[in-house]
């Protein structure tokens, strides 16, 4: 069931910039949705008119049924946002903010859960501490104790672990894993497309506004995925010898090294024959190995090399 319908979600500014051009997405509740795009393609305005904070000029979105501009209240309340920017009290201690930003969505107080967040985070020895004198890491950890502060059906994580340190990374992940245990559903946008790969369920690609493609990750890594046989010769070559060439082997490595790519949805990888045919040509291996496509490598396939 989806838990965040858009349909023909636009907003265009008013200088005549298109940043969404007819956003249609279902995301399903319980599941982790990694959006995926260069710079400036849309990611962060798309969360940012679901959240509220920046109005569509065009289409409808609804969370939990709840339409994100004319029932924004109900909308919100069921919605936890990680924006990019750390914009917090910078004089208020570690758990007043996080007990205030509970407190805004009229929720009633729980010690327990304040400190069960604190403590996932490796906030508790700082919730007396002032904000402004935490490193930036541990103001990202604030951001995400009061994202969570109000118990979000749907949560937005928004480049939540750039330029932060590598066990932040791991606890934030970990969080992530709990809480796709108890249903949440989670949309994030990172530049860490590994991290897209070890987590998400579908990743969604956009694009100068534009939503290229929504799919399920395993679906999309072995449709629009290949995968390389090296062929690792004992004498190097030149040149592809010519009883060869219907392969398209490349030639890498100094000529050491011979490249096959094929199709891992193909009825037939060739590698058989090919290996038949390497010994025909009198070509002697030294070694065979096979790499499959990153999520990376397709991600830059779709939206143009360079532009990551």
């Amino acid at each position: 069931m989806a838990i965040v319908e858009i349909r023909d979600f636009q907003k265009t500014y008013a200088g005549g910039f298109e940043a969404l051009k007819g956003v249609t997405l279902d995301i399903e509740e319980g599941e982790i949705l990694a959006l995926l795009g260069p710079n400036g393609a849309g990611k962060t305005t798309l969360i940012s008119a679901l959240c509220g904070l920046v109005s569509p000029t065009g289409g409808q979105a609804t969370i939990g049924g709840h339409d994100v501009v004319s029932d924004y209240r109900a909308a919100r309340s069921l919605v936890g946002l990680v924006p990019q920017e750390i914009a917090l009290d910078q004089f208020s201690k570690v758990a007043d903010a996080v007990r205030f930003t509970r407190g805004l969505f009229g929720l009633p107080k729980n010690e327990t859960l304040i400190e069960s967040i604190l403590r996932d985070l490796s906030l508790w020895d700082k919730r007396d501490a002032r904000i402004t004198t935490l490193s930036g890491g541990m103001k990202r950890r604030v951001l995400i104790a009061k994202a969570l502060s109000h118990e979000p059906r749907v949560l937005f994580l928004d480049e939540p672990t750039a330029g932060v340190d590598v066990e932040l990374r791991r606890d934030m992940w970990e969080i992530v894993a709990k809480l796709k245990q108890d249903g949440v559903t989670i949309i994030l946008t990172t530049h860490y497309i590994e991290e897209a790969e070890a987590i998400a369920d579908r990743v969604g690609v956009i694009n100068h506004g534009e939503l290229l493609l929504v799919e399920d990750k395993a679906d999309l890594m072995a449709r629009m995925g290949s995968k390389e046989l090296r062929i690792t010769l004992r004498a190097p070559v030149s040149e592809v010898p010519k009883a060869l060439s219907k392969y398209a082997l490349e030639v890498a490595d100094g000529g050491e090294t011979l490249v096959y790519s094929y199709d891992t949805q193909g009825e037939a990888t060739g590698i058989t024959a090919l290996l038949a045919d390497l010994a025909k040509a009198g070509l002697k291996l030294a070694d065979l190995q096979t790499k499959q496509s990153s999520l990376e490598e397709i991600f830059v396939g779709l939206v143009g090399e360079g532009t990551t």
